[in-house]
């Protein structure tokens, strides 16, 4: 061990360097994998691919999650509470709020004419499209159609399916946010490995624990994310000492696709840090063009791409094969997602950090994305807890 890393107190390896990354790059691909994935339910077409009990997208939120725990904790742990709360809602809820809106005046009416012919009973009809953003405010989505539309569609009346999983993304939050009120988390990194450990326990009993539960449908989801959150908490509580390298970075992902093959159920939420450390070392090592490292258009490309594929398949455009519908998504969607960057969420973090309270500089902040609809997500988790 050299004198340099013996005074950093690092292991191994060096810190991952927060301006020096390409997490942005990382998390766009993710979105963009759950795009792909989103294509065979919203088209229409069977046997999409599965890995481990999992779908593409499936593990593309893993690796969101696990990149949101990682990024989200140093945000805790160099913020006080109330700035820290102050981030989180900001990142989230006015890009979320706007994405309501943009439903009901644009997606819903196309929807509604398409299948009905003019808009007449649009605004009356249940879900009526007040309804449809009020209800939805809190994240929590309670509705997912807008006046009954869309109609006519392989994945009928759910417009925005991916929109539900940002509530348990809030909730993750929310834990990190009571995790960074006791020094005592923040002293040592062994009491959020023992949190993130008890989380996998967890999972791996979700049976049992359902019993108890009612089988309560957002018991089950919340303890399927928050071990790949926690995983990622894990590797910022260890930073200090266990920096980025290579070797120890390609074990990790090896014995993680070792445990999810073996370990269906729970093997991924137990990869959770593991999963974590290797993102961080790909990231460290994979170019980022600068204009992706300076614009994160990921949550924007999570957040509306479903819209458009249903829009896309309201014109019948799912029967151009997976491909040419996926392309056209992404076509359609990006420029959305770019313009929710540099027109509502850039401006609205600037604004916030320009208030803090003397907070320390940490790598960028983002929301994690998710997976899809409510419905895939029961079939989904379903598949991954009968394996």
């Amino acid at each position: 061990m050299s004198s340099k890393k013996a005074r950093s107190g690092l292991i191994v390896g060096r810190p991952l360097d927060p301006r020096n990354n390409s997490l942005n790059l990382i998390r766009l691909i993710l979105a963009l994998a759950v795009l792909v994935h989103h294509s065979w339910p919203l088209s229409g077409t069977p046997d999409e691919p599965i890995f481990a009990g999992d779908t593409l997208g499936g593990w593309a939120v893993s690796g969101f999650f696990v990149i949101s725990g990682y990024l989200i904790t140093g945000s805790r742990f160099s913020h006080g509470l109330g700035d820290y709360l102050v981030h989180r809602v900001a990142r989230i809820m006015p890009a979320f709020i706007v994405c309501l809106v943009i439903m009901v005046v644009f997606f819903g009416p196309i929807g509604y004419v398409a299948a009905k012919g003019s808009l007449a009973g649009y605004f009356g009809t249940a879900t009526s499209p007040l309804n449809f953003v009020i209800s939805n405010l809190t994240l929590k989505m309670n509705h997912y159609d807008i006046a009954g539309t869309p109609l006519n569609v392989p994945y009928a009346g759910a417009w925005n399916g991916s929109l539900w999983s940002l509530y348990y993304e809030f909730l993750c939050y929310l834990v990190v946010a009571v995790i960074g009120c006791f020094a005592i988390f923040r002293k040592s990194p062994w009491f959020i490995t023992v949190f993130f450990a008890v989380s996998v326990l967890a999972q791996a009993n979700i049976e049992f624990i359902n019993k108890y539960t009612d089988g309560n449908f957002d018991v089950v989801l919340l303890l399927k994310l928050l071990p790949f959150f926690l995983g990622g908490a894990v590797v910022f509580a260890w930073k200090s000492r266990i920096g980025i390298h290579w070797a120890p970075a390609v074990a990790s992902l090896l014995v993680a696709i070792l445990m999810v093959s073996v370990f269906p159920s729970w093997g991924g939420q137990a990869s959770g840090a593991l999963i974590a450390y290797g993102t961080l070392w790909i990231s460290s090592r994979l170019p980022q063009p600068k204009v992706i490292a300076k614009n994160d258009i990921s949550y924007g490309v999570y957040i509306y791409a479903f819209a458009f594929q249903q829009l896309l398949a309201v014109f019948g455009a799912h029967h151009m094969g997976l491909v040419l519908f996926s392309l056209s998504a992404a076509a359609l969607t990006i420029p959305t997602a770019i313009a929710s960057w540099l027109l509502i969420e850039r401006p609205v973090m600037r604004r916030v950090r320009r208030n803090d309270h003397g907070a320390k500089p940490v790598a960028a902040e983002t929301g994690a994305l998710a997976p899809p609809t409510r419905k895939l997500a029961q079939d989904a988790v379903a598949v991954h807890t009968s394996s």
